[in-house]
């Protein structure tokens, strides 16, 4: 007999249709385009980049600080909704885990583009370990985003070992890709614990990892006297803007997942109405962050501090920070405080609104500040060049393209864990309902009980 979950949850694996190839064929030109850009660059120097003295980041470092934001929108969240024993989860968690692992990558990548050369990045691993510079946040950050690739990209593939023995088992395609990654799972109850176990301590793990990666990259900021850097709150800033950046990052790509692969049945309204109420918490949350940031450096008047503070409210930058601030702030609270226009629609449109203003604050905080330095250097300019546009399409494009191969070969939707929630969910939603409510049993009389009265 044919299970109705498998069919669906499989189809984007089994068929696939000529758009699928035309847009992989249109992703790669992108890609192509960057790796182009980045070919140039190796062959003639970072002096074909708008980098200069003393602006020595732009695009890429801007590139950086949002792709490793967007990565707090899979594993961090899909571990607080683990622990939680959220249910409405277990449609959604997979497509948000596997964008962190690919954006991990990307954002390393743009560190590679912003040295010039890959081999300099063995320079910060050489001058922080073997001579002992390991005071530097530079090396901190390479630590704490090597030890979260490796947590997330284990944290994805411990839930994905029973579908992919369903693969195995059910898709005559990669049987022998199928078969190695399946170590062998064959879903008795000894495996079952194991993997549970494994699961809970992962989600345990990951949450501390992914806090402290966002906070360390914020140090390679905040532990400079550079203006507007040299914040005690650049830590927490930090992470509430990737988690808030991240959020946007999953509703975005459940809409589009929904609507290529028709996973309306798994993909709800709920499931949106939800992470819309989250991210109303972080729109919030980021408003007082911002807020507070910008009037303490308003009342302490340091000279240097006020040239970025007024570049950026009044100056050549004010563009960019009030798009940022509708983005991040008016839109989506206007929608995502309404019910009425807390929809689907409603909530993909904040949340793109949120992507495009996150990455205006990461394009603010850095290239602002470097253009008006402490040091006694001259103020700077700073004009992003067509090679590091190219790039930055590429990274974007590399993105899709990496998540939509991930989802022709692995199913974008966990069906073990729907399935177990089928089976299991209303059980142990009514034992925990009894934990909450007062008096023994909360209170519920048995069957047993009510029969006999």
């Amino acid at each position: 007999m044919k299970d109705r979950d498998e069919e669906i949850l499989l189809s984007p694996i089994v068929r696939t249709g000529k758009k699928f190839y035309l847009f992989i064929f249109f992703l790669a030109v992108l890609v192509f385009i960057g790796y182009f850009g980045w070919a140039y660059q190796l062959k003639y120097g970072l002096g074909v980049t708008g980098l200069n003295r003393p602006v020595f980041w732009g695009l890429y470092i801007t590139n950086f600080v949002f792709f490793i934001g967007i990565s707090h929108s899979g594993t961090l969240i899909s571990a607080i909704l683990r622990i939680s024993k959220s249910e409405w989860r277990r449609a959604i968690t997979r497509s948000a885990e596997v964008i962190t692992v690919i954006v991990l990558y990307i954002g390393t990548f743009n560190i590679i583009l912003d040295l010039g050369r890959p081999d300099r990045a063995w320079n910060v691993i050489k001058n922080g370990v073997f001579e002992g510079r390991i005071y530097s946040p530079l090396l901190w950050d390479v630590f704490a985003i090597a030890t979260y690739i490796i947590a997330s990209t284990v944290y994805l593939y411990l839930p994905l070992i029973p579908d992919i023995a369903i693969m195995r088992d059910r898709i005559s395609k990669r049987k022998w890709f199928y078969r190695i990654l399946s170590l062998g799972w064959n879903g008795n109850d000894k495996q079952k614990r194991r993997l549970e176990v494994a699961i809970s301590i992962m989600a345990v793990l990951v949450i501390p990892i992914a806090v402290s990666v966002h906070t360390v990259v914020s140090w390679v900021f905040a532990m400079t006297i550079q203006p507007m850097w040299h914040s005690t709150i650049f830590g927490p800033y930090f992470v509430v803007g990737a988690i808030f950046s991240g959020i946007a990052a999953i509703i975005i790509a459940m809409a589009i997942l929904r609507k290529v692969y028709h996973l309306e049945e798994y993909i709800k309204a709920i499931h949106f109405n939800n992470l819309g109420i989250l991210l109303l918490v972080m729109v919030l949350l980021w408003f007082y962050f911002t807020f507070a940031e910008y009037l303490t450096t308003f009342y302490g008047n340091e000279p240097m501090e006020m040239a970025v503070f007024y570049s950026r409210l009044i100056g050549k930058y004010a563009p960019y920070f009030w798009i940022m601030v509708i983005s991040n702030f008016i839109v989506p609270f206007i929608i995502l405080s309404n019910k009425k226009t807390r929809t689907i629609s409603g909530t993909v449109i904040a949340s793109i609104s949120v992507v495009l203003g996150m990455w205006l604050e990461r394009f603010t905080i850095v290239v602002p500040t470097l253009v008006n330095p402490r040091l006694p250097y001259e103020q700077g300019i700073y004009i992003p060049t067509w090679v590091e546009l190219f790039l930055m399409i590429g990274c974007f494009a590399w993105f899709i393209l990496f998540y939509v191969i991930f989802s022709k070969l692995f199913p974008i939707v966990s069906i073990w864990e729907v399935k177990e929630g089928r089976e299991k969910m209303l059980e142990e939603a009514g034992e925990r309902m009894k934990d909450y409510l007062p008096g023994p049993s909360g209170g519920v009389k048995s069957k047993k009980d009510l029969m006999q009265k």
